[in-house]
């Protein structure tokens, strides 16, 4: 199957905010380089210069998926898919992550029926990220303020109507302020706190206790992705889609 490459877009590059000491004019030109030597098939040399912008603490969309372009270009499946799986909570609507991160899951062994998720919550997972956690943050803050001064209104107005007014639409701020903070909640609860993981050893065993002599409940391979229950010295609990559940060892996986 080919994989798409509509992705190697600078623009969407440069307008996501900067961070770390790292220069944006640096950030931009090593991004550039990157851009050439995937054009010209050099899809490790691009590898290179985008991890070395990642590996700074700058985190966008566009960075994560051609990344996850160039880890599919060098068939390195499970790369792919933890790439693709990390843009994805920062661009959820994006139709052109959404594709080839399908295309990636098609080529991992481990096929497993998945326990469908509540409508709503996927929604509200899906809400959450349609913005950053800064920015959901701020609208909190805002609605609040407005809700406040609204408030205000309400009670030191003499005119019966206004106070009317007042009341409804502070109300309405309110529940804007109180929908916000919700969202910017599970925003960094799935961005920045993620229990979800890849797998990443070519094989590896499902164990019922987190130790080498348990017993072995089930087995998985590279690509595959699991939820991460707990963690007891270098053992994570994981969780599959089908909900089974067991012990793989810490270096076994890479969190989301």
């Amino acid at each position: 199957m080919k994989i798409i490459n509509r992705n190697i877009l600078i623009m969407l590059f440069l307008v996501f905010p900067v961070s770390s000491v790292v220069s944006q004019d640096e950030r931009t030109e090593k991004f550039r380089q990157g851009v050439d030597y995937y054009t010209a098939s050099n899809y490790r040399e691009a590898l290179d210069k985008w991890l070395e912008i990642y590996d700074t603490g700058y985190r966008s969309a566009a960075l994560s998926y051609n990344i996850g372009n160039a880890y599919f270009k060098l068939n390195d499946i499970p790369g792919a898919i933890l790439f693709y799986e990390r843009a994805l909570l920062l661009k959820p609507a994006d139709s052109n992550i959404n594709y080839n991160l399908q295309i990636s899951r098609s080529l991992v062994v481990d096929k497993f029926e998945e326990i469908p998720q509540l409508f709503f919550v996927r929604w509200f997972d899906f809400l959450s990220l349609l913005m950053t956690t800064n920015t959901w943050a701020v609208a909190s803050i805002v609605a609040f303020v407005l809700f406040l001064l609204l408030l205000s209104l309400y009670i030191y107005s003499s005119k019966y109507k206004v106070k009317v007014i007042g009341f409804w639409v502070a109300l309405f701020f309110l529940i804007i302020s109180a929908s916000s903070l919700a969202f910017t909640i599970r925003n960094r609860s799935l961005v920045y706190d993620s229990r979800k993981a890849v797998i990443f050893a070519p094989s590896v065993n499902g164990k019922s206790s987190p130790d080498t002599s348990g017993t072995d409940l089930f087995v998985l391979h590279e690509g595959s992705k699991v939820s991460v229950e707990d963690m007891v010295g270098e053992w994570y609990e994981i969780r599959l889609s089908d909900g089974n559940k067991g012990w793989v060892p810490a270096t076994s996986l890479t969190i989301i």
